[in-house]
């Protein structure tokens, strides 16, 4: 299992020298595994301490006796008006994000863009059935949206001007 020895071969006339063992068996590089360190170098270093458990109290017990006390004299918790203030404010939200007929109109354009600049490299065929199609989706979805807002103005309109029958009127 050892390494065999180097064999040099003499120049003509000379006998052969024989090679140590040790000397062929000391590699002239590092060795492929590192050496370890003893156990007093790290433990000597901060890698062991831990640092010491500093118990915090859990909650604030003066805040916790206030919101029961809230609870006790007006019968509900703080908590219950923070979340319907939470709903409120989403819904504010809702008003403000952009329209989805806007949306869907941006998209139709992007789309029509998309399958011009295709046509121009020569793959506009490729696309033309795709784009097309997702283009009508589109405009299926805008009707919805059309439909449903015109009804909401019908139904505010005759909310606003209530229409009486002739007989109301002739009175």
């Amino acid at each position: 299992g050892d390494a065999l020895p180097l064999q040099r071969f003499p120049p003509s006339g000379q006998q052969p020298v024989p090679v140590p063992h040790a000397a062929a068996c000391q590699p002239g590089r590092l060795p492929a595994r590192p050496l370890l360190r003893p156990a007093k170098v790290c433990q000597a270093g901060d890698a062991y301490t831990r640092e010491k458990f500093k118990p915090q109290p859990t909650r604030d017990l003066e805040k916790e006796k206030r919101r029961l006390q809230k609870i006790l004299a007006l019968g509900k918790d703080e908590a219950e008006d923070k979340v319907e203030q939470v709903f409120v404010r989403k819904k504010e939200e809702d008003i403000d994000e952009p329209d989805r007929f806007e949306e869907l109109m941006n998209e139709i354009q992007e789309r029509r863009e998309f399958l011009a600049e295709m046509e121009v490299l020569g793959q506009g065929k490729k696309y033309q059935g795709i784009v097309l199609t997702e283009i009508s989706q589109k405009l299926h979805e805008m009707e919805i949206i059309d439909k449903k807002r015109s009804e909401e103005m019908r139904n505010i309109m005759t909310k606003a001007f209530p229409v009486g029958n002739k007989s109301n009127l002739q009175d």
